[in-house]
């Protein structure tokens, strides 16, 4: 490429004088943008074969922008995108490139577009396929956290309420709760993407345009399946598919978070249930005994981040008059940043869920604490003697203040203490009050008994749920 930058603008031909040096860096957004030149050649080269086929352009001078672009895709590719910030940005990058090898037909490209729906279609673009790679990492997530949910399909944990022993619960009934948090993510991921199923090039700067364009054909070539967007103004003022894409991330992150901190938790000797890897574990500079979870809380830290996008794009939007602003240009940063992390977590916790090692022996001891099988004898009160369930609370009530007392757990209390307590509780109510009987006593769909399977079989995000061009 030559070293020669422009003499004046693209835009420049009403303009005495070049810009100052600061408006020339503050209006640069080559630096971030440049990861759109797949998706801007690409929508390039759609355009520029709908403009020969419609014999608006010359089919000659259409031919070798076509071969340019190519060219110019390999140099990326290979050297990847030179940034010059008075080219501004990926769009002036390409065409001063397209020049640079072809000469004034690359004048042709720009017929019947506007920057404004040019970069509305690379975003566009370029936020779809960022969903495809989400959804992708959460079936990846998905699948490391069903394998170790089946491996302890029967491992008894503590279910926890307010963060204190409620009810007991298997390990596998509980990763399967971020798996469903998962279907609901990757579910949402697939809405986002549906919402941006229409093409916005063909707009313009924000009127459309006289020449005889086929946007139903750019649509078509772009993979845009609902064709072309129907309102010009709203297609270049349009970024709710960007925030779509965050709205999206947001919650994941956030589901992300919780398992983090389950893991953070878990890992603390207090709780002891898990070791994680050295893989996913780091030390500490002067603590030699310590193993911190870094990559948990990184993970925890990077949802504040993500939501922090979403925000601020929110923000930048909410005041913005049709159709096209310049504070419009900050809208990639917040969506790629959000991106990034979100990919960096999915793939961190996938790792840890895969390498992490369970302490069985220490989750039943928790789960035997705290009377975790008051509710089991409340029921069993309903269920075998018939007592209402408030009458039932009472007495159970009684029992666990018992057995606090003389400093066992309900299951062993003798059965005449039970009987003192209320006489219609015989020896049957042992059948009950073990973990392991109250875990294998829940059979109601969804509940810790049937939960893997029935997860599994129900899950929306396996593969079978992805997009055509996913699976």
């Amino acid at each position: 490429m030559s070293d020669k930058p422009p003499s004046q603008p693209t835009w420049g031909g009403r303009f005495e004088t070049k810009p100052a040096e600061l408006m020339t860096r503050i209006n640069a957004s080559i630096g971030f943008d440049k990861r759109l030149w797949r998706e801007d050649i690409e929508a390039s080269k759609a355009h520029a074969a709908m403009l020969r086929d419609q014999k608006i352009i010359p089919a000659e001078d259409a031919d070798a922008i076509l071969k340019g672009l190519d060219q110019i895709a390999e140099e990326y590719a290979r050297d990847g995108v030179p940034v010059r910030d008075e080219l501004e940005d990926i769009h002036m990058t390409v065409e001063h490139r397209l020049s640079e090898l072809i000469g004034p037909a690359a004048g042709r490209l720009h017929t019947a577009r506007s920057r404004n729906d040019q970069v509305a279609t690379d975003f566009k673009l370029w936020t779809m396929r960022a969903c495809d790679d989400v959804q992708r990492a959460i079936s990846d997530l998905q699948d490391a956290l069903l394998a170790r949910a089946e491996e302890h399909a029967e491992t008894v944990m503590p279910g926890f309420t307010h963060l204190q022993v409620a009810q007991p619960v298997t390990l596998g009934h509980h990763l399967m709760a971020y798996h469903a948090m998962l279907d609901r993510d990757f579910v949402r991921l697939m809405d986002a993407e549906l919402s941006m199923s229409e093409c916005p090039l063909g707009a313009a700067a924000l009127a459309g345009t006289g020449f005889p364009i086929d946007r139903e054909a750019t649509a078509q070539a772009l993979g845009f399946t609902s064709g072309p967007t129907a309102n010009s103004l709203d297609s270049v003022s349009d970024r709710d598919f960007a925030l779509d894409f965050l709205a999206a991330a947001a919650f994941c992150s956030l589901h992300l978070s919780r398992l983090a901190e389950e893991l953070i938790i878990w890992a603390s000797p207090q709780f002891g249930f898990v070791k994680l890897s050295d893989d996913y574990s780091t030390g500490s500079s002067i603590m030699p005994q310590k193993r911190n979870p870094d990559a948990a809380e990184l993970v925890r830290g990077h949802s504040g981040r993500i939501i922090g996008c979403l925000t601020s794009l929110m923000v930048t939007m909410k005041g913005l008059p049709l159709a096209y602003s310049k504070d419009m240009q900050d809208d990639k940063e917040p969506v790629f940043e959000a991106y990034d992390l979100l990919m960096l977590s999915l793939e961190a916790l996938t790792g840890m869920i895969a390498t992490v090692t369970f302490v069985p022996e220490r989750m039943r001891a928790a789960a035997e604490q705290g009377f975790s099988t008051a509710t089991d004898l409340a029921d069993w009160l309903v269920r075998e003697a018939g007592v209402p369930f408030r009458e039932a609370h009472h007495i159970t009530g009684r029992a666990v203040k018992v057995a606090e007392e003389r400093g066992c757990n309900l299951d062993a209390l003798p059965l005449d203490v039970l009987k003192d307590i209320d006489q219609r509780i015989d020896e049957r109510v042992f059948d009950v009050l073990s973990v392991d009987a109250s875990v294998r006593s829940r059979t109601s769909f969804g509940a810790p008994r049937l939960s893997v399977s029935a997860s599994r079989s129900r899950g929306r995000g396996r593969t079978d749920g992805l997009p055509p061009r996913l699976s």
